[in-house]
Formats: structure tokens, C-alpha cells, sequence
């Protein structure tokens, strides 16, 4: 017996499943946008549906991941193991990452995320990782510029992730910073915050804190270089920008809406890849200008965070090699905003104003950003009150109003006096050119059903004065296409002075809200959706795109240019010309359009193109000898979003972009 049983003790038992293991490195980051390594291994029976969390703060609940990737991403899945890489934004907090096993039989069709596919459940956890964190000392990110109201200044902003007292140093020269401006300190808490998400623990996570200094007394069209920061908590690295010149008889800016941020993963909201096209071309026209200043006009809907706060995060990591350069100016738009409580909200707009702002009420897009002027309007709660409504400021040769869809512009109100006293105070000898800019359009030819009485009454209150002020441009987003139309008045275009007959000065209003956000009213029929309802091309509108991009805009004491440049191959595919008289030149694309989109009339896109007889274009834009060289620097610029760009498709488990009138 004895025997028997040291045989059984020495005999080899069935060996146990390995453990699934899940490793991260490295463990320290040094700055945002620095790439992890996720690997694991020993996944029992790989399903499609297994998936990773990603989580800051690290010790999140399961349901509370900020995004998540599935594991068929990784070419090795199905073998139980594999890795994935993922670029990641500083949160001012760690970040842990973790497995989980879920079955089609778990699906809960009522956890969906913004585009109605059901987010994966979390009760089956299969492994998880420690915390990886971002290096300190290494000084404040998430810069940004912004004019005031004096053009001898410069409003720096940025964010840490305490209140210690920080600093911008600035000079002439990168080595001879010997400036220095106090920078003061603002935060907001999540008691702040008007509805869920933002109010959540699902949206809140810690903002961190946001600093603002204001540079004084510089030279006119001067490049000053600047960084920010302090010697206890460390600086950033050193920027550079060029002033304002008043005196300049040029202007240039590069304008759009509508753009978001992208991520490297899947989140609750859909985030727009194409705000990465849209940054690097703008940066390489930035680029290509040398010492000439320019800014930068984004019109509402900015990061579309809609109240999850690291969406901000995403969207400032994002920008900042544009912003640090130039102005990064911003005017409020549905989805900064809009909540089931908010102040102005008469009879006729319940099918206008919504839930859009994500219970944020404008409170993070207030704080994180500081316009000229001191517009603002209280929430009626704890929130501080909204600001950056309404302002203008002039850049060389060009005055620019920027004005609130989502609050009280109706005659009489403070918005509709500022307007009106702003236009009429124009002094246009010294800027020529007026640009008015807002977030939902005047005029559109999309299916914006839901926005008509507001429409109706922008109309009837607002057009008025910009027809009688001699408004050049009119700019508008909310509507995620490109759209010229002539010149403008009560749904009337105006003489263009062809032929010999006066020109009538009207507003030519664009609608230029097509930076990111994919969301595309239809226009024409889809092959795949024949049934779905066409909106015809009216004779008021000139040209139709659905290409994404943006606008740059290039004035002289003569003559406003406009183009709209396409994110596929960042050349002109539309442009108009407007003296300083007021009289519109005939519009067209580039010369360098191709030649089927000219005569087909269909644009780069699916948008239905020019209207009437094109005319070559004599506009000359000085990137165009500066391009080639340009480009090169931005190899390492996309080499390094290539996997924040990327959102690979799940093997036979793609989620499915759901595309509705809500999303504007």
C-alpha cells in the first residue's frame, strides 16, 4: 500500500489554466500623445468580444472605463494572445487598463453609446494592469493663444495640475526670455456642472487648473518666443508666436466649425478623426507664413465633449501645435451649451435648444477660454455665468464679430445692442472688410428642420443690420458641410455688378461647419439609400461640399479672398472674391481642382458643387511655394498620430456610425 501511494503522490496531476496576464509599458510617460504597449496572453477561448478598458483615475469603477478597444484589433487574437498600442493624453491622474470576457447573450440594448451601439459589459473580468503616469517637473500642457482687446497684447493660456503659482516667460530671442508675466488661476467642480453626464461620475474626472497671463507692450508684427511654468513645477517647452500689427495691410486667418477631437479608442460619444486632417494642413499654412501673424476662428462646437471632461483634454492636446502659434479664437455653439434648464429659452425654440451641451452649460468652454470683451449671461444655478458670447476685435484690414446662437439676440437684448452698436461703430477706412461669425446659420439648404424658428428670427432681427452695416461675410457652422451662397438679402441675391449694372453690397453667407464632426445632412440620393430625400440646389446657392476642410481667409486694403481647402489632398476647392466696395467677384474653384469637378459640378465630395460659370482664379496664396519644403516637417507630426488616427475595425464586430438629424 505503501508503495501505491508515493507512486500517486510522484505521478504528474493535470496541470491548471495559466492565468491571463495583462502588462503595460512603459510605466512613465513623458508628455502627452507618448504611446503605451498593452500586451496579454492566456485568454481562455478568444471570443470577439473580449475586450480592453482603458481607466483614469486607475481605480475607476469597471462601467466607468473613459474608452475601451476590443481585442481583435490585434492581428493574434485568436490565439489567446496579442498587444495593442495606444497614445495617451495627460489626465493629471494615472491610468490602468483591464480585460474583460463578454457574451452576445450580455448585450443590454439600453447601455448604448452615442451612435447606438451597445457598450460592452464589464461583469467578467479577466485581468488588469497597474498604473502608468506621466513624468512631473516637466512644466504645464494644453497651450493656447487669444487675443484681447488691446493689440499690443497676448493672452496665454494653459493647464497644471495644481494652483501653484505660474508663470510665461517671453523675449525676442529663444535664449533671451528675460520676461516674465504673473499668471492668474481658475477652476471648476463638478457641483458646477448643470446635468448629467458632466455631474456624473461617469463624466466628471478632475479639469485640473487653468492659468491665464496676459503678455503687454509688444512690437508690432514682432516674433516673441515664450514658455510657461515654474522652476519649482517646471516649464514647458518654448513657443513662439508673431503680434499683432495694426498697421498691417494684410490679414490672414483660417476659419471653420464644427471640429471635435479624435481618440485612440471607442468612447461614449463619437469623436471625429478628420480634426486631425484639418490641424495638420493648418499647420503647415502657419508654417508656410513665416513672420506673418494669422489667428485661427473655430465656430461652435469645439470638442464636442458634451460632458465627458477628458474630451477636452483630447481636444487641447490636440490643437496645441496650432494654438501655441496663433490666436485660437472661439464663439459658443449647441453643444458648449445647450441644457434643459437654461436661462433663454422662449416658446418657439423647444425644438431648438435641447440637451446637446452634455449638462456641461457652458461652464468648462467659459473657463477654458478667454475672449475679448466681457459678455456674459448667468445660468440661474451654482455655475458661474456663461461667457465669450459675443466680441469683435479687428486684424489688419478686416473687423471680426463673433455673436451666440444659443442666447438672447433678439432686438433689445444686450446682444442684439452690442451688435448693433459694434457695426455701426466700424470705422471702414482702417478695416474695409466686415466678418461676422456664429454658430447656427442664418441661411442653409440642408434639412435643419428642427433650427427654422430660429432662423426665422435671426431673419428678422439680425439680418436687417447686417445688410444696412454693409456686413461682408457672413460665417456660419452647426451644418457639417461647406455652402457659398451670393450675395444675400431676405432669400434675394443682389446684383454682383456683372455686365455693367451696379453691384449691391449684401452679405455673402458661407457655412463652413465642416472640420470634423461626420455627421453630413444629405443633399443627393446615396446609391445604397435611393429613397432618402433629396434637397435641391436653389439658384442662392452657389456651391455645395462635402469635402472636409476648412477656410483661409487673405484680405489687402482691395480685396477679401476666401478659400475653402479640402482635408483629402489640402488644395482650394472653392473660393470667392469681394472687393472692398462691397461687390462680390465671381466665385470658383482653384485652377488646380480637378477637371471632372468643374464641369461634373459634384465637388470632391458628395455635395452637389458649383453653380453658374466658373472663373479661373487669380488668387495667388504664397503656401504654394512654400509647400514642398513644409511638408517634411510634418513626417514626424503624422508618424505620430498614425495610431491615434486609426481606430482599426473589430473582425466581424465593427460598430457602425448611426448618422441623425441630433448630431449637428
Amino acid at each position: 500500500m505503501i508503495p501505491l501511494l508515493i507512486l500517486l503522490f510522484l505521478a504528474p496531476t493535470p496541470s491548471l489554466s495559466a492565468p491571463t496576464t495583462l502588462t503595460v509599458t512603459p510605466k512613465t510617460l513623458t508628455k502627452s500623445g507618448d504611446t503605451v504597449s498593452i500586451q496579454w496572453s492566456n485568454v481562455p477561448s478568444p471570443s470577439k468580444l473580449d475586450w480592453l478598458g482603458i481607466y483614469s483615475p486607475p481605480d475607476s469603477r469597471h462601467d466607468h472605463f473613459i474608452g475601451y478597444k476590443f481585442l481583435s484589433e490585434s492581428p493574434t487574437w485568436a490565439s489567446g494572445s496579442g498587444s495593442i498600442s495606444i497614445p495617451l493624453t495627460n489626465l493629471r491622474s494615472s491610468y490602468s487598463f483591464r480585460i474583460f470576457r463578454w457574451a452576445d447573450s450580455e448585450i443590454n440594448p439600453k447601455k448604448q453609446d452615442h451612435d447606438h451601439n451597445p457598450l460592452p459589459g464589464t461583469a467578467h473580468l479577466l485581468a488588469s494592469a497597474g498604473s502608468v503616469g506621466f513624468e512631473t517637473g516637466r512644466g504645464p500642457e494644453q497651450v493656447h493663444l487669444a487675443f484681447t482687446e488691446d493689440a499690443s497684447e497676448m493672452r496665454v493660456m494653459f493647464l497644471a495640475e495644481d494652483g501653484e503659482k505660474r508663470y510665461v516667460k517671453y523675449g525676442e530671442k529663444k535664449d533671451q526670455m528675460g520676461h516674465v508675466a504673473v499668471a492668474s488661476v481658475e477652476r471648476y467642480e463638478r457641483g458646477q456642472m448643470c446635468d448629467k453626464p458632466a455631474n456624473s461620475s461617469i463624466g466628471w474626472r478632475d479639469p485640473g487648473w487653468i492659468f491665464d497671463a496676459v503678455i503687454k507692450g509688444l512690437k508690432k508684427g514682432v516674433r516673441y518666443y515664450y514658455k510657461v511654468g515654474s522652476d519649482s513645477k517646471g516649464w514647458s517647452e518654448t513657443h513662439s508666436f508673431v503680434s499683432r500689427n495694426e498697421d498691417s495691410n494684410e490679414t490672414i486667418a483660417f476659419l471653420f466649425g464644427d471640429m471635435g477631437a479624435a481618440t485612440p479608442y471607442t468612447t461614449f460619444e463619437r469623436t471625429q478623426d478628420e480634426s486631425i486632417s484639418t490641424m495638420k494642413w493648418i499647420l503647415r499654412d502657419i508654417e508656410a507664413l513665416g513672420d506673418k501673424p494669422a489667428f485661427v476662428s473655430h465656430i461652435g462646437d469645439i470638442s464636442y465633449a458634451r460632458g465627458y471632461s477628458w474630451l477636452w483634454d483630447e481636444f487641447f492636446a490636440l490643437i496645441e501645435p496650432v494654438a501655441s502659434r496663433v490666436a485660437y479664437h472661439v464663439c459658443i455653439g449647441n453643444h458648449e451649451y445647450d441644457w434643459p434648464l437654461q436661462p433663454w429659452k422662449p416658446d418657439w425654440s423647444y425644438t431648438v435648444y435641447g440637451t446637446d451641451g452634455g449638462g456641461e452649460c457652458g461652464v468648462p468652454y467659459s473657463l477654458k477660454f478667454h475672449m475679448p470683451g466681457n459678455s456674459l449671461e448667468p445660468t440661474g444655478t451654482r455655475a458661474p455665468a456663461t461667457r465669450n458670447l459675443y466680441y469683435s476685435f479687428d486684424m489688419g484690414v478686416v473687423h471680426f464679430v463673433y455673436i451666440s446662437t444659443e442666447t438672447n439676440f433678439l432686438q433689445g437684448s444686450n446682444q442684439y445692442n452690442f451688435i448693433k452698436h459694434d457695426l455701426e461703430s466700424v470705422d471702414r477706412k482702417k478695416t474695409p472688410f466686415v466678418v461676422v461669425q456664429g454658430h447656427r446659420p442664418m441661411y442653409t439648404t440642408s434639412n435643419e428642420n428642427r433650427d427654422a424658428p430660429l432662423r426665422n428670427r435671426m431673419l428678422e432681427h439680425l439680418e436687417p443690420l447686417f445688410v444696412e452695416n454693409n456686413v461682408t461675410l457672413a460665417l456660419w457652422g452647426h451644418v457639417h458641410r461647406y455652402e457659398r451662397f451670393c450675395p444675400l438679402n431676405n432669400f434675394t441675391c443682389g446684383s454682383m455688378g456683372m455686365d455693367g449694372e451696379p453691384s449691391e453690397a449684401f452679405p455673402v453667407h458661407i457655412v463652413i461647419g465642416m472640420a470634423g464632426q461626420d455627421w453630413q445632412p444629405i443633399w443627393q440620393p446615396r446609391p445604397d439609400h435611393p429613397d432618402d430625400p433629396v434637397f435641391p440646389q436653389p439658384m442662392r446657392s452657389l456651391y455645395r461640399g462635402g469635402e472636409f476642410g476648412y477656410t483661409r481667409l487673405v484680405a489687402t486694403k482691395e480685396k477679401l479672398t476666401l478659400s475653402y481647402v479640402g482635408n483629402h489632398d489640402g488644395e482650394v476647392h472653392d473660393m470667392v472674391e469681394i472687393l472692398a466696395s462691397g461687390q462680390v467677384l465671381s466665385g470658383g474653384v482653384a485652377a488646380s481642382v480637378k477637371e471632372s469637378e468643374t464641369t461634373s459640378g459634384s465637388g470632391s465630395g458628395s455635395g452637389s458643387g458649383p453653380r453658374g460659370e466658373l472663373t479661373k482664379s487669380t488668387f495667388s496664396w504664397f503656401v504654394q511655394g512654400a509647400s514642398i519644403l513644409v511638408l517634411g516637417a510634418f513626417v514626424g507630426y503624422v508618424i505620430g498620430y498614425i495610431s491615434h488616427t486609426k481606430k482599426a475595425a473589430t473582425s466581424g464586430r465593427s460598430w457602425t456610425p448611426v448618422k441623425t438629424n441630433e448630431d449637428a
